[in-house]
């Protein structure tokens, strides 16, 4: 892949697509393909096949998707699976229809057993239950990761899977119901502002997450596309896995709030740890820069400059 090559991303409004499309321009990058969901509706096979048929892409990143947190999870699970499918199935398909020489298929690491063992190796995927809170995202994404190693298996095309940590960064979604980074840095924005004396946080803070700044991830994408074409999945994350409660700690730092962090032990925690093992992508050469209280600080300021001020 040069400079010149035609780049379909697919998802580039979302937090991942967009880092990529960011760094791709930076990167030189002139040939890229984008398409809203309103030009482009990627569940509908028949516009996906007539863009693919105009446009001939030659590297795909597959970024599109239905994401949420634990809470979407429990109230759209159907739609979790049909959509997040529909996409797959399409342009995963057309793809290799086409003649596309790489696809990077974005997948989750929700798609690991709930109780596989610390740090998570690829080699684990499929070997127990999945963690219930996330199920209906975490089937779809398997299913995708599956389809990839089936094409490259049948067809010879080169598509492969990325499962990256915990990503944040610019561009999340900062709503309720959402992850949980964005969903914190929007409550102590609003706790700040509204001065309350405190902001509640669901579960007990004890679960530990490995976050990984999203422009790490995007760098990490394409140098993988560069130099990477085996089948099956790739771990992508930084080593280092931070608590609920000490993430939060962190973000009431940055926010300057003074008050009290109250722990909902009502709420379902998930699962209490989920640490990638990403020695395959440091032995092919790549590793993440960005440390988490730097991430952090960027996500925050970039909160500051444009979703807070729309509100």
């Amino acid at each position: 892949m040069d400079t010149n090559s035609k780049i379909y991303v697919a998802g580039h409004t979302g937090l991942i697509g967009s880092a990529i499309l960011r760094k791709l321009k930076l990167s030189g990058y002139s040939k890229i393909l984008t398409r809203t969901h309103r030009s482009l509706d990627l569940t509908d096979r028949r516009k996906v096949e007539r863009f693919f048929a105009r446009e001939h892409p030659e590297y795909v990143v597959l970024a599109a998707g239905k994401v949420g947190g634990i809470q979407a999870n429990a109230t759209y699970p159907a739609e979790f699976i049909f959509e997040n499918l529909s996409i797959q199935n399409n342009v995963i398909d057309l793809a290799c229809k086409y003649r596309v020489k790489k696809l990077l298929f974005l997948a989750s690491s929700c798609v690991y057993p709930k109780k596989c063992s610390q740090p998570m190796r690829e080699a684990s995927l499929l070997t127990g239950p999945l963690e219930p809170t996330n199920e209906p995202y975490a089937i779809a994404k398997l299913s995708g990761i599956k389809m990839c190693q089936a094409y490259y298996q049948q067809y010879g095309a080169k598509f492969f899977s990325v499962i990256p940590a915990n990503v944040y960064g610019v561009s999340d979604h900062f709503n309720e119901g959402g992850h949980v980074l964005p969903n914190l840095i929007k409550k102590f924005h609003q706790a700040c502002l509204k001065k309350s004396r405190k902001v509640v946080i669901w579960g007990t803070g004890k679960p530990k997450r490995e976050f990984f700044y999203v422009d790490d991830l995007a760098e990490a994408c394409i140098f993988l596309l560069k130099h990477y074409d085996r089948p099956g999945v790739i771990n992508v994350g930084m080593g280092h896995e931070t608590s609920i409660a000490q993430l939060a700690r962190k973000i009431q730092r940055i926010s300057g709030f003074k008050g009290d962090l109250v722990f909902d032990e009502s709420r379902p925690d998930g699962n209490l740890r989920r640490l990638l093992d990403s020695s395959k992508i440091s032995v092919v050469g790549w590793k993440a820069r960005t440390s988490l209280d730097e991430g952090l600080q960027l996500t925050w300021n970039w909160y500051l400059r444009t979703i807070a001020k729309e509100k």
